[in-house]
């Protein structure tokens, strides 16, 4: 068994087919399928089911495939330490990125890249944060961009900005007269919320003062999750009620939009967002530039430390 094999074993577990994973390896097919079989008989275990369409692992692979991950982070360390000794920053890095961030941040993030940061290969994935931090731990991944904090004993975090919610409401609500919102006037009937994947749901429900037993209590009120913030917004217009969406996400409403935002009356609550890296990760002169494309991607005033006091916990 070689690092070769376990980069094969790992590339058809993510395209989930051998001629896909083949040449993304650079190899013909039957190259990449010989040596996979090579380590499945060396291990005496079948990695992969080829019966299914498409390939899926076995019980046994999902495991091997876990520490393949795991393995390969531990050897590219290796040369990591050496490049960040030499203060060598071309390479890649991997970043993944929780929905309810992705659709306003990679664009910028895209864009500081490609204007001064071209010597960096910035690969960018979008994944929910549970899967995040699983790919962090395994080394599938370099960094992260999520709703902090998070306390993880196996991952640094550093904070990058805070950003403050703000109610999205109906012209047909009561509460669209107020130029505050008073949460302890809002329905929680009328709250649309993101499914329960999304740390953001958690969040609004400290925010609400929706304890789980209370949202079960009313679930038949909640007749909508979404997995998109757009779409609860347009959920608001088209069907009334309130929702409740992140600061930089507010600022890309159209200005008729807009008009239907309110703060919230007596009560400043912020969501931290932190690049987050395994506590194995070695490349600290990489780490500050991704850290410097970030924060150059995000209004300097949502970088104010002071706002750290008011983050609602997202668990």
């Amino acid at each position: 068994m070689n690092v070769q094999q376990l980069e094969y074993v790992i590339a058809v577990d993510n395209f989930r087919h051998f001629a896909r994973a083949a040449e993304f390896c650079h190899v013909t097919q039957p190259t990449l399928s010989m040596m996979i079989q090579k380590m499945e008989e060396e291990l005496d275990v079948k990695i992969f089911d080829r019966s299914k369409h498409p390939v899926e692992p076995t019980a046994i692979g999902v495991q091997i495939i876990e520490q393949a991950h795991i393995s390969l982070k531990h050897f590219r360390q290796i040369r990591e330490v050496v490049e960040n000794e030499q203060n060598i920053v071309n390479g890649s890095f991997r970043l993944g990125i929780i929905p309810t961030i992705a659709s306003y941040l990679v664009p910028a993030i895209l864009h500081k890249h490609d204007a001064g940061y071209s010597e960096i290969d910035l690969t960018l994935k979008e994944c929910t944060t549970n899967n995040l931090i699983r790919e962090l731990i395994n080394g599938a991944l370099d960094g992260g961009i999520l709703a902090g904090p998070l306390n993880h004993p196996g991952l640094f975090e550093y904070p990058i900005y805070y950003e403050k919610f703000y109610a999205y409401v109906s012209p047909l609500e009561d509460v669209y007269k107020d130029r505050e919102i008073d949460l302890d006037k809002v329905d929680i009937n009328k709250v649309w919320l993101l499914e329960s994947e999304h740390c953001l749901r958690g969040q609004i429900e400290r925010l609400c003062k929706l304890k789980k037993n209370t949202a079960q209590e009313n679930m038949h009120a909640i007749r909508y999750e979404s997995g998109s913030i757009d779409t609860l917004v347009n959920v608001v217009d088209y069907n009334n009620g309130i929702t409740i969406i992140p600061e930089m996400h507010a600022m890309g409403l159209s200005e008729e939009k807009q008009e239907n935002l309110r703060p919230f009356k007596n009560f400043t609550a912020v969501r931290e967002v932190s690049l987050v890296v395994s506590k194995e990760y070695v490349r600290k002169t990489m780490l500050n530039i991704i850290t410097e494309i970030i924060k150059d991607s995000v209004p300097k005033s949502m970088q104010d430390t002071k706002l750290k006091e008011y983050v609602i916990d997202p668990d």
